[in-house]
C-alpha cells in the first residue's frame, strides 16, 4: 500500500472563498455571522481590534509560526493575494511582538485587508493611524526572530476556532468570526433573516410594542424555573 505524499511545509496555491461571498458578507457585523453558523467559529475575545473602527472581510492565509518568530508570516505576504487575510497562530506568545508599522505598511501596499494574530504587534499608535485591520492578543515593544521555520496554509488553530486556508473571516469591533468556506454562501441568507428580525425586535422594544421575548416563558418552562400555565 502506497502512502500519501506528504504535503510541503509551505503551500502557494489556495482555493479561496469566492469574492462575491466575502463582499456580501461584509455586509454583515461578525456577530450575526457567528449566530446564524451555530454560534461557533469567534474568536477568543483575547484576540482584539487594535481600534474599534477597524473592519474587514476576507479569505485566510493560514500561518503558523514558532513563539517570537515572523519568518513565516513574511513568506505568507510574498504569496498572498489582494484581498486576503493574514491568520496566525502565534502561539498566544506576548513576549515579543510579530508585526509592526512596516509589515503594516507593506500589507496595505500588498492589497492584504487584514491581520489576526494570536500574538503580539507593536507600534500600536502608528497602525492605528494607518487604518489598518490589525486582530491581535496583545502588545509588547520586542521584535522579532526571523530564523525558525513554520508552515503556510495549512490548517490552523487561534483563537479556540479552527481555521482552513481559503475560510471566510470577518472583523469588527466585537471580534472576529471564521466560517468554512464551502459553508460560507449558505449563511448568508440565513445572515439577512437575522438583520431583519433583530431589527423588527429593536423596533417593536422601541415602540413598547413588546418589551420582552416571545420565547421567554417558554424557555423558563423548559429549564424547570416555572410551572406549566405559569408566566412572569
Amino acid at each position: 500500500m502506497t502512502q500519501a505524499a506528504a504535503l510541503p511545509d509551505v503551500i502557494r496555491e489556495v482555493q479561496r472563498v469566492d469574492a462575491a461571498t466575502v463582499a456580501e458578507a461584509a455586509r454583515f457585523p461578525s456577530s450575526i455571522l457567528a449566530d446564524v453558523a451555530g454560534r461557533r467559529g469567534a474568536l477568543s475575545g483575547r484576540i482584539a481590534p487594535l481600534a474599534p473602527s477597524m473592519r474587514f472581510a476576507g479569505p485566510a492565509i493560514t500561518v503558523e509560526v514558532r513563539p517570537g518568530d515572523n519568518l513565516m508570516i513574511h513568506a505568507a505576504m510574498a504569496v498572498a493575494q489582494p484581498g486576503d487575510v493574514l491568520v496566525i497562530d502565534g502561539k498566544g506568545d506576548l513576549s515579543s511582538a510579530l508585526m509592526g508599522e512596516i509589515m503594516s505598511q507593506q500589507c496595505i501596499a500588498l492589497g492584504i485587508v487584514g491581520v489576526v494574530i494570536d500574538g503580539a504587534v507593536r507600534d500600536s499608535e502608528a497602525i492605528r493611524e494607518l487604518g489598518f485591520p490589525m486582530y491581535a492578543a496583545g502588545l509588547n515593544p520586542n521584535g522579532p526572530t526571523k530564523s525558525v521555520s513554520g508552515r503556510l496554509n495549512h490548517p490552523i488553530s487561534i483563537g479556540g476556532v479552527s481555521v482552513r486556508p481559503g475560510d471566510l473571516v470577518v472583523g469588527d469591533a466585537d471580534g472576529v468570526t471564521v466560517i468554512e468556506r464551502d459553508k460560507a454562501a449558505a449563511m448568508l441568507p440565513l445572515a439577512a433573516e437575522k438583520v431583519a428580525a433583530e431589527t423588527k425586535r429593536i423596533a417593536d422594544i422601541r415602540s413598547r410594542k413588546a418589551l420582552r421575548p416571545a420565547w421567554l416563558d417558554g424557555a423558563l418552562r423548559a429549564a424547570g424555573v416555572i410551572k406549566d400555565g405559569e408566566t412572569l
